[in-house]
């Protein structure tokens, strides 16, 4: 081995540089992208913007050109619609506002000046408007919410009153704002909420961005999705389409409306003839399938769908000529580019292997960020008909010529119902086949979701690799992108068909790979994957050497009541346990606690309000008080997510230790 490079550990993790959000410019020529470098020692990360050609030129891409340098970092790029400037968020001013960047040279120009932060934004086809998003409390100004806040913060009491749900929503306690869309004029001014009095958030929380919202082709209106159901909002995934002019001389009405299900993505075509969005069918169920849905504009008859495609398409890009929509999707392990007809719905593969995401149109060509299980996101470019992806960046190329990764290899096995699964196995960095390796045994969150090629910075398994483990990754029942039947499977079966999955994926690992050493297997998850970490230690005790469980729940009848999107338990259990309880207990973890023996680490944070920190401090309890060797990690100022450098290190070195402890 060279002297000059070490196995893939979780500094190398951190070191690597983020590329995310191209956007090509109007003429096709360029791409300017966000990219985000972290800096373990300050504990913190910050966001520049660079250009980069939007066509590949030679085996070796040129390097991007640096446009934005602040210590206060710039993010969320888009173009003005004659492509001479840039306009972006920066928090430089002291708050996040728009800014202004000439692509020929010169100073950025601070462009709103508004009492609140600004979320994001998209700028009108004519270049006149702006449409962003800020928090305000519903019928107030930005300056009044300001006020207010501030005042509430010089007051002696500290008490918060509530009278619907939510109380607080992933990471944040509801404080009385909303997000609400504003437009201003693109060359500044005074903004104006065109939602006025609407209780619902726009963008929606918590991850909702500027991909829910557009102007109307005429500029005079915006469209938007909205959650507006009142007090059902934390059991309710109702969205409908909305259209407010952006004069907000009048309320927003429902231009399209849902049948109880989600709606999102809207997109004009680049005639202005159609519009593309994305919806599901069944409400209540967030993992049902996306269709991509095409209707005429104004009229809004429906033009087609994507009914007949079993993927479960992420967004929405027309073609230059309008004659498709580029979008990805979830399959077979990998999250694919595809192509879809915008006449008859069908959907044509572009490419496949690797994670695939964020694609842009340049001209009769498509960019992208492409990432896999062996290296983070680079830009790359494809023909819009299909062909060999040629990178636009490589940023990355000598962090990863300093280090040694493991091999990924894809097998399939049967699972439940003698059912066709999908699984990975990443190699340890160093493999000899004659000796035997430890086994770290991955389970994946969601529980509908997928560990696929993607290059994850919470959960990746080259770290495990790098410390000499083999990974394997079992894509069980309820996984996305094997149909939504697979995906289906787990409502209801929490504890079965998964179950079965991983029993029969990790024995035919073993079986398939003869230097993986059987009796030394580590199990990991988090969020789902923890709550299976408990799964197994009181119905599989007997298999595995240690456990770790990141964010799981212990008793899924006291999470129904603990969490906050309800829609999420009563569509897996089939309703709220006070009307029936027996599908929340029938694979309920914290029945099966008195057979509990194997070592566990347990890790839990506190702004965690998807599954919540006593459901992580209830496991460690029963762990102590039964006497299996036990030890709890926990971070005051992480949410379902480890998402600071120096916290990430201490989680990955203490599940590191912990491994080696129990396995080597």
């Amino acid at each position: 081995m060279s002297n000059e490079t070490h196995p893939f550990n979780v500094h190398d993790l951190w070191a690597m540089e983020r590329n995310s959000d191209p956007r090509v410019s109007p003429n096709g020529r360029w791409v300017v992208f966000e990219k985000k470098v972290y800096d373990i020692a300050e504990n913190k990360g910050c966001s520049d913007l660079w250009l980069a050609p939007a066509a590949a030129s030679g085996a070796t891409p040129p390097a991007p050109r640096r446009l934005t340098s602040h210590e206060a970092g710039s993010s969320h790029a888009r173009w003005s619609p004659d492509g001479s400037s840039i306009y972006f968020l920066s928090a430089r001013s002291g708050s996040s506002q728009i800014w202004k960047l000439p692509i020929d040279g010169g100073e950025a120009q601070q462009v709103s000046r508004l009492a609140r932060d600004v979320g994001s934004f998209v700028v009108s086809p004519d270049g006149k408007r702006i449409a962003l998003s800020m928090e305000v409390i519903p019928g107030g100004t930005p300056e009044e919410t300001k006020d207010e806040l501030e005042a509430r913060e010089k007051k002696k009491a500290s008490g918060r009153i509530y009278d619907r749900l939510f109380i607080r929503h992933w990471d944040t306690w509801r404080d009385g704002t909303r997000s609400h869309l504003f437009v201003m004029p693109a060359a500044g001014g005074a903004a104006v909420d065109i939602m006025k009095d609407e209780d619902a958030d726009v963008p929606s929380k918590p991850f909702g961005g500027a991909e829910e919202y557009t102007f109307t082709p005429d500029g005079r209106h915006v469209l938007f999705v909205a959650r507006n159901v009142g007090r059902e909002e934390a059991w309710s995934t109702r969205f409908d389409l909305f259209l407010a002019p952006a004069d907000a001389s009048a309320a927003p009405h429902i231009c399209i409306e849902s049948n109880g299900a989600s709606m999102t993505c809207p997109v004009f075509s680049p005639d202005g003839s159609k519009l593309a969005y994305l919806a599901m069918r069944r409400p209540g169920f967030e993992a049902d399938r996306w269709r991509i849905v095409i209707v005429a504009w104004p009229h809004r008859t429906q033009l087609c769908t994507t009914e007949a495609w079993d993927r479960s398409p992420t967004t929405i890009v027309w073609s230059t000529d309008g004659t498709c929509t580029y979008t990805t999707a979830d399959h077979l392990g990998q999250h694919a580019l595809f192509a879809v007809d915008a006449d008859t719905g069908a959907a044509r593969e572009v490419v496949r292997e690797g994670r695939n995401t964020a694609p842009a149109v340049a001209g009769s060509s498509v960019v992208f960020c492409r990432c896999h299980l062996n290296g983070p996101a680079e830009l790359h470019a494809v023909p819009g008909g299909g062909g060999e992806p040629k990178p636009l960046t490589n940023v990355n190329a000598a962090r990863l010529a300093r280090v040694r990764v493991g091999e990924p290899e894809q097998f399939t096995f049967q699972g439940w119902q003698d059912e066709t699964v999908y699984a990975y196995v990443v190699r340890p960095a160093d493999l000899q086949e004659s000796r035997r390796y430890p086994v770290a045994f991955m389970v994946h969150g969601g529980p509908q979701g997928s560990f696929g090629n993607d290059f994850h910075y919470r959960w990746n398994p080259q770290v495990y690799a790098g410390a000499g483990y083999a990974v394997v990754m079992v894509d069980f029942h309820g996984s996305t992108g094997y149909g939504q039947a697979f995906t289906d499977a787990i409502s209801g079966r929490w504890g079965d068909a998964p179950f079965i999955d991983l029993q029969r994926g990790l024995e035919a690992a073993l079986k398939r790979y003869p230097w993986m050493d059987g009796d030394r297997v580590a199990a990991l998850g988090a969020s789902y994957g923890g709550y299976m970490i408990n799964w197994i230690a009181g119905n599989w005790p007997d298999r595995f050497r240690c456990l770790v469980n990141h964010d799981g729940n212990l008793c899924e009848r006291m999470a129904y009541y603990d969490t906050e999107e309800l829609w999420f338990p009563e569509w897996e259990f089939g309703g709220p346990p006070y009307e029936d309880a027996a599908p929340y207990e029938r694979y309920n973890p914290i029945n099966h606690v008195a057979k509990w023996k194997t070592p566990m680490l347990v890790i839990h944070s506190e702004r965690d309000f998807r599954v919540v920190a006593t459901q992580g401090i209830a496991t460690f309890t029963a762990l102590q008080r039964r006497g299996v060797p036990s030890r709890l990690v926990y971070f005051p100022d992480e949410n379902h997510w480890v998402l600071k450098p120096a916290n990430s290190v201490l989680w990955h070195e203490t599940v590191l230790a912990w491994l080696d402890q129990w396995t080597k």
